[in-house]
């Protein structure tokens, strides 16, 4: 899948016609991420997916390993993102944290929209922020945070086989994973990356805040 203007224009639409649900919420349990769409390129590799050495121009997210240093969710997958400072919006930190961890600046004009917002077991809400954000040719990792920075092609994200239903606490809240490569994404991160998939790729209004997440994310 081609990162062009169509595919902009694509996503853009598909947002427009979304009615975001939002949760009401402190400042201090306030979250969000950045979901961005950049070039597929050279980078962090991850198994079973073949990583080019050039820049393909094809669509892919920027997603991150946790630093394993970190006391919260260490070694995890994550999308770039953090807590809310006082003041902001979502836009603005998602885009701030994205610079912070990633060292990926991108201008205010390029966020595209929203997603729901995503209720944590640890009491956050999380703000998905979608962000066209360039060919993004350079990254770094900043170490405090964040132990590696890989570039997944959008199209792992439309596999057959994602997403994956693992039986959760209740019949009514499985767990939710999106697999990439040999390896697999849980929710929270998971939610996100499937509500981009069916509203932003494929235009159909789908909800994720039912999905739980598995006991190694809860902290």
């Amino acid at each position: 899948m081609v990162r062009d203007d169509a595919l902009k224009t694509r996503v853009m639409a598909n947002l427009a016609r979304f009615e975001v649900r939002g949760v009401q919420v402190d400042a201090h349990h306030h979250a969000a991420v950045a979901v961005a769409l950049v070039d597929e390129g050279s980078g962090a590799g991850v198994e079973g997916i073949n990583t080019p050495s050039m820049w393909s121009g094809n669509a892919a997210l920027l997603l991150t390993r946790r630093s394993q240093q970190l006391t919260n969710h260490p070694g995890q997958w994550a999308l770039p993102g953090g807590r809310l400072d006082e003041g902001e919006t979502p836009e603005e930190t998602a885009l701030r944290e994205m610079a912070e961890e990633v060292g990926l600046t991108v201008a205010a004009e390029r966020v595209l929209g929203r997603l729901d917002d995503f209720v944590t077991r640890s009491g956050f809400v999380i703000t998905p922020v979608v962000v066209w954000a360039g060919r993004a040719e350079r990254t770094s990792a900043n170490p405090g945070e964040v132990a590696s920075v890989h570039r997944i092609p959008v199209t792992e994200f439309l596999r057959e086989d994602a997403p994956i239903y693992d039986a959760g606490e209740t019949a009514e809240r499985p767990i939710l994973r999106m697999p990439i490569g040999r390896d697999s994404i849980a929710a929270p991160t998971a939610a996100v990356l499937y509500q981009f998939r069916e509203v932003c790729l494929r235009g159909v209004a789908t909800r994720v805040a039912h999905f739980d997440q598995p006991r190694f994310a809860w902290r």
